[in-house]
């Protein structure tokens, strides 16, 4: 990890040694700016996804950390005595720092679960509403004649697209959460 504060940022972005910080921050699994502005927090967040080319996370609690939630692609807000700036400008608020582990690990391996079966259901969906009109056409002699009544086609589409998500979303937890608190290396399994 690397921890650095304002003055060494100021130092990194006046004298043009962005180059040789990327470089030293390829060699870290986090970066911690400590002390600094909203804007060099937000100017290494920039820095590193646009020469890095990586996914950045950004954890902030008062409003002096918005710029930099906004400007990552997966920001946190953590509610604190400072206000509830950073919590509006994130996508995921949580109430504590420690709540932290338990977002990433469980509900994030949950909805990488999800999103897989909810991909597959949908084209297992419309593959079978597809197939019985082709060979509806057959049977027709494809003549272009309509096999469902307008309105069926809309409740078709209505109950087969909104109650499976929202039971998948309510009810699919395919790992317990103590099993994955215990066993941090299945949410790379999700990916």
């Amino acid at each position: 990890g690397l921890v650095i504060d304002g003055r060494t940022l100021n130092v990194i972005f006046q004298g043009g040694l962005e180059e040789k910080f990327l470089e030293l921050t390829q060699h870290c699994r986090s970066v911690l700016c400590c002390r600094s502005t909203p804007l060099q927090k937000s100017m290494v967040v920039k820095l590193v996804r646009r020469h890095l080319k990586v996914m950045t996370l950004s954890i902030g609690d008062g409003a002096n950390d918005v710029s930099m939630i906004q400007a990552a692609d997966v920001g946190i807000g953590i509610s604190g005595q400072e206000g509830m700036q950073a919590l509006m400008a994130s996508d995921f608020a949580i109430s504590q720092f420690r709540h932290l582990k338990k977002l990433l690990l469980v509900h994030g391996h949950w909805c990488y679960a999800r999103l897989a079966n909810m991909v597959l259901y949908f084209f297992y969906k419309n593959v079978c509403y597809a197939n019985l009109l082709f060979w509806y056409q057959f049977f027709c002699g494809f003549s272009g004649s309509t096999m469902i009544d307008y309105w069926q086609m809309i409740f078709f589409n209505l109950f087969f697209t909104s109650v499976p998500p929202l039971l998948f979303g309510a009810l699919d937890k395919d790992v317990s959460v103590e099993t994955l608190l215990h066993l941090p290396e299945l949410y790379k399994n999700g990916q």
